[in-house]
C-alpha cells in the first residue's frame, strides 16, 4: 500500500493562493491515478480533482474548475494542487488520494484505495 502525506496548507485570505503537495511512499503510485478530495466541517468529503497515471488528462469539480490545478511529478512521487481565487468556502480539510485505477474519471471515494492524514485550508473573507 503506498503511504501518502499531505502538506502546505495554511491560513489565506480571499483571493489568495496556497499550493498543496501529496508526498507518496511504500508502492509505487506510478501507472495509478491520483486525487484531492476536501471535507468541510459537518459536510460529506467531496471530490476536488483528479489526474490520470501520466498527467495527462485531469478533471475538476465544478466548484474549483478554473481556480485550481492537479499536476504530478511520477519521478518525484509527488502530486500538486495549485489553488489559486481561494474563497471562503473553501475552507476544508484536503486529502490526496491513490485510485484503483489508472484514469482520472473516477470520483467515488471507494474508488480510491490509500489516504493520507489530511492538511487544513483556512479562507479568511
Amino acid at each position: 500500500q503506498v503511504q501518502l502525506v499531505e502538506s502546505g496548507g495554511g491560513l489565506v485570505q480571499a483571493g489568495g493562493s496556497l499550493r498543496l503537495s501529496c508526498a507518496a511512499s511504500g508502492r509505487t503510485f506510478v501507472g495509478y491515478a491520483m486525487g484531492w478530495f476536501r471535507q468541510a466541517p459537518g459536510k460529506e468529503r467531496e471530490f476536488v480533482a483528479t489526474i490520470n497515471w501520466s498527467g495527462g488528462v485531469t478533471s475538476y469539480s465544478d466548484s474549483v474548475k478554473g481556480r485550481f490545478t492537479i499536476s504530478r511529478d511520477n519521478a518525484k512521487n509527488t502530486v500538486h494542487l495549485q489553488m489559486n481565487d481561494l474563497k471562503p468556502e473553501d475552507t476544508a480539510v484536503y486529502y490526496c488520494a491513490c485510485s484503483y485505477y489508472s484514469d482520472s474519471s473516477r470520483y467515488a471515494l471507494a474508488d480510491f484505495g490509500s489516504w493520507g492524514q489530511g492538511t487544513q485550508v483556512t479562507v479568511s473573507s
